[in-house]
């Protein structure tokens, strides 16, 4: 069962109370003792999505690395075949600065859009998060005002 469904359980079980006059309602407190609790139980798969966000931005930036590097390399090498005369050299050498510069450059923007890519997906989480959270300390708080309600009526 997900987080949305238990919520809707723990709203559905406090719209089945008994209600009293005014505001006040009685509910089936174990019920909704065991709905938090499974809420509790399931919070951390959350948690584990977030650091497999986590996870897949670190192996973007590692992978954009080795691709820059493995670019780099390649225009160091052609650089150095070309070094047999010296306009050739001359040349080789321009051409290597132009890759190295846009290998450096494609690097920049790998890594700039793959931090974008993952900073989107952990603010998309923890804005879900936070709506959970919020809508879970509402529900607290209107069991714990009904609760001092209800021994009161005893």
């Amino acid at each position: 069962m997900n987080m949305e469904e238990m919520l809707e359980q723990i709203d559905e079980a406090l719209e089945d109370g008994t209600k009293l006059f005014g505001k006040r309602t009685v509910v089936d407190v174990e019920k909704i003792r065991a709905l938090i609790d499974e809420l509790r139980l399931n919070m951390p798969s959350e948690i584990k999505q977030a650091r497999g966000i986590v996870a897949d931005r670190a192996d973007i930036i590692t992978n954009s690395k080795k691709e820059a590097d493995a670019i780099i390399r390649n225009a160091e090498e052609r650089a150095k075949a070309l070094v047999a005369q010296e306009e050739i050299t001359r040349l080789a050498q321009e051409k290597a600065a132009e890759i190295i510069s846009a290998a450096q450059t494609k690097s920049r923007e790998m890594r700039k859009a793959a931090q974008d890519f993952v900073d989107d997906l952990m603010r998309r989480a923890d804005e879900g998060l936070t709506e959970n959270l919020a809508e879970i300390r509402k529900t607290r708080a209107s069991l714990k005002q009904q609760i001092p309600a209800a021994n009161q009526g005893k």
